[in-house]
């Protein structure tokens, strides 16, 4: 039936065109581009059919499912994008039927045909790719993975196949011959373009090994390069530093070099605090009741576990030095914003030069920059105040207002009138 239709649409161009006065020279071009013509509009309809059934559908699924895909590719022309293969696949069905007496015309249409529906093929693989990456953007799941690279490997991956295709189609040869040819062209491709090769290789491996993701807070040893990574891409990575300055790193860098991923802080909601003083040698001192009477404010309980240095029969073994550590460290244990289940201790270090190094070593309960630099501020400024009642100084080098002071002192200016000194250094 589909050829009597056909027959009788030839028969009735041909008598359009012989009314009009157009010669049998030319007869048989003019019929072979009305027909393509009305192929065309009847290939054009359908995929318009297509798409209108197609956004439709789409629209009432996403007003009742609410699935986030189809929510993205409703967006502007998107369906039409990915409609447009409908086109070539109605001519190609058409064509056999319409141009079945002309073999040399079917043959060079029927390749353009093809190379039309790969490139549809692509522009439609694009879109949905396009629509997949914001879905999964906006998806908690996976909004902090650098969906962009494996997205790009995907198009670089669909742009070379269509490229092996659609020449394949214009010299009548083989894609698996093109494929084999391509092995010189790649090691001469290989020595131009060996750092996009490098940069394409390293993105790859940082994607793959889950290196570093979108918000990864990276820190690179030796370089000004400290902040939150906000785009990944296969050839490039952006930092965006503490300072808002811009920073871009390649790739094959972050493999070859050690970086810092601060990752794991962040996911764990406590972020270290690792700071101290350095205590001079010479104040720390066997404990006595003086000492431990003048912390009764601060401790309490601290102070009755200390009562038995009062009769000096372990007054040698709990010194003002040790005392303090257990203070600090029961300050912390109790302090609103450190976290009670990950570690808290304050210790002594290597003693240096300057004294004996006190280290007051927790974390916080939260991982915001400053809340935690304010807690951290708040914590030593305390022990900085608190220090002096248990008859510690921490070590300072001597400025200008020191030597004026000492001078004074010496010269027996009245000690009340001088500013500047440390807290409870006369009594």
């Amino acid at each position: 039936m589909e050829r009597d239709i056909v027959f009788w649409l030839h028969g009735k161009i041909e008598e359009l065109l012989l009314h009009t006065g157009v010669s049998e020279k030319l007869l048989e071009r003019f019929e072979n581009l009305i027909i393509l013509l009305i192929l065309f509009l009847f290939a054009f309809a359908i995929m318009e059919i297509t798409y209108r059934i197609a956004l439709f559908t789409a629209r009432r699924v996403a007003q009742k499912k609410h699935y986030e895909f189809l929510q993205h590719i409703i967006k502007g022309k998107r369906v039409r994008r990915v409609s447009y293969i409908i086109l070539p696949i109605t001519i190609e069905i058409m064509l056999p039927i319409t141009l079945s007496g002309k073999p040399t015309t079917l043959f060079y249409i029927e390749k353009a045909v093809w190379i039309l529906f790969t490139v549809f093929v692509v522009i439609g693989l694009n879109t949905l790719l396009t629509t997949m990456g914001e879905s999964a953007f906006n998806n908690s799941k996976y909004h902090d993975r650098p969906i962009k690279g494996f997205l790009q490997i995907t198009r670089i991956t669909v742009f070379i196949i269509a490229a092996i295709i659609i020449v394949s189609i214009l010299t009548d040869k083989s894609p698996v011959y093109l494929i084999g040819g391509l092995g010189a062209f790649a090691a001469v491709l290989m020595l131009i373009a060996k750092d996009s090769i490098m940069g394409f290789v390293g993105g790859f491996l940082l994607l793959e090994n889950d290196m570093v993701r979108l918000g990864d807070w990276i820190e690179i040893p030796g370089t000004s390069i400290n902040g939150t990574v906000f785009d990944i891409t296969l050839t490039i990575v952006k930092v965006r530093n503490w300072d808002n300055t811009i920073a871009t790193i390649p790739p094959y860098s972050l493999i070859n070099e050690s970086f810092i991923n601060w990752r794991g802080m962040s996911e764990s909601g406590g972020r270290r605090i690792a700071r101290g003083y350095t205590v001079k040698i010479d104040s720390i001192k066997p404990c006595d009741n003086r000492i431990l009477s003048s912390i009764k404010r601060l401790d309490k309980e601290l102070e009755k576990s200390f009562a038995a240095a009062s009769d000096g029969s372990d007054a040698l073994e709990n010194t003002n030095a040790g005392i303090f550590r257990r203070y600090a460290e029961r300050y912390l244990l109790r302090h609103p914003m450190i976290r009670k289940d990950m570690l808290t201790m304050v210790r002594t270090l290597e003693p240096t030069e300057n004294g004996l190094p006190i280290q007051f070593y927790c974390f916080t309960a939260t991982t915001d920059w400053n809340e935690y630099e304010n807690i951290q501020s708040e914590i030593m400024e305390h022990f900085a105040s608190v220090m002096p009642l248990f008859e510690l100084y921490p070590f300072q080098s001597s400025g200008a207002r020191d030597t004026i002071n000492s001078g004074l002192i010496e010269g027996q200016y009245p000690v009340e009138h001088i500013e500047g000194l440390p807290f409870r250094t006369f009594k």
